[in-house]
């Protein structure tokens, strides 16, 4: 049952990843949670187990209004694709008209003058987000720890990388979440106005490779395929329905991250103890807890 007295918060995106923890983050919080679903079905049953559920679908700003409406602050993480700018305008646009006081929008680890196109996407969405007046929370995370359990997880017992030695930093998604509701929870008086770095360890492949040894007990080999060896991987995901923009700025920055342009992946920026008072998730924990899973992934041909 909501509590008046207590701040409404949108989850955005609550059926992902992030959003899920989040939202179970959120859980016995002095807020009260809303999430939407752009599937009328699932609204409808959410609905009936007692939550607060709207249908909302970002590709139809006809559906903000009701989504928005009594809501205080709202989490923002729009798809990985070019639609993200067309959606997050359009919702910020709403959120002001409904009266949202704090948007925490979950970013991108970059300097100011990046021209990778992925990155240069949620730095326009950031500016936007300021330029509307509403108080905003901006976290910037580096690499999600979740790639060694997705797309680079170790097959044929052989950890594949694409950017020969240059070390890349890393974040657990759970953390990311932690902040977000932290953020969320505390609200624009203590977290109005910030920028949240999130890069907790940085490795490079040789490295990733000799700790996923350790962890597994395996004897996992290193395997550096490059920058076509990437294009590769892309035109699969191309055929299983990735974006095409989003493909092509996933190719430019592998050719960055190995010209030297986006070196500043490698840096350690790791402001969770300050939000949460505790110690970021790390790699070797974050690899304990999948062990199961990498292992089975390495032992498969």
């Amino acid at each position: 049952m909501e509590n008046q007295q207590h701040p409404t918060v949108l989850v955005l995106g609550a059926s992902g990843t992030i959003g899920r923890q989040v939202v179970k983050d959120l859980e016995g919080q002095a807020v009260n949670v809303r999430i939407t679903s752009r599937n009328q079905e699932t609204v409808e049953q959410l609905r009936r187990e007692g939550k607060d559920c709207h249908y909302l679908d970002l590709d139809d700003p006809r559906t903000f209004a009701l989504a928005l409406a009594g809501v205080d602050r709202v989490f923002l993480l729009t798809g990985y694709t070019v639609a993200m700018l067309t959606q997050s305008k359009t919702l910020v646009d709403a959120a002001k008209k409904a009266g949202v006081r704090h948007i925490v929008h979950v970013g991108v680890f970059a300097e100011w003058d990046t021209t990778d196109a992925h990155f240069a996407w949620h730095q326009l969405i950031e500016k936007y987000i300021e330029a509307s007046g509403i108080a905003w929370t901006h976290l910037h995370p580096n690499m999600f720890m979740e790639v060694f359990t997705g797309v680079y997880i170790p097959k044929n017992l052989t950890y594949t990388s694409y950017w020969d030695d240059r070390r890349v930093g890393y974040i657990a998604s759970s953390d990311i979440a932690a902040v977000a509701a932290k953020a969320l929870v505390d609200g624009p008086k203590r977290h109005g106005g910030q920028h949240y770095w999130l890069s907790v360890e940085t490795f490079n492949g040789q490295e990733i490779a000799a700790l996923l040894s350790e962890v597994t007990g395996l004897k996992i080999k290193h395997e550096d395929k490059g920058l076509e060896g990437f294009k590769e991987l892309i035109q699969t995901l191309l055929a299983n329905g990735a974006e095409s923009w989003y493909a092509k700025a996933n190719i430019d920055f592998v050719t960055q991250m190995l010209d030297g342009r986006m070196s500043y992946m490698s840096m350690v920026q790791n402001d969770i103890p300050y939000v949460l008072g505790r110690p970021a998730k790390t790699l070797r924990e974050f690899l304990e807890e999948h062990k199961a899973a990498i292992v089975a992934s390495a032992k498969a041909l």
